[in-house]
């Protein structure tokens, strides 16, 4: 897996470039991890709300 964004405007000189497909997925999943859990502690709030 190999991902590039350079900045449409050179003058900023800003970039973001990953190529390492460990890394990519690494990040990936703790993403996915912080959303579950995210909605897990939302049930959570909801379900003391309603009771």
């Amino acid at each position: 897996m190999s991902f590039s964004f350079t900045n449409p405007k050179p003058a900023h000189g800003r970039s973001f470039s990953f190529t390492e497909p460990a890394e990519a997925e690494e990040t990936l999943q703790t993403i996915t991890d912080l959303a579950h859990e995210i909605l897990r502690l939302i049930a959570e709030v909801r379900r003391q709300i309603n009771n």
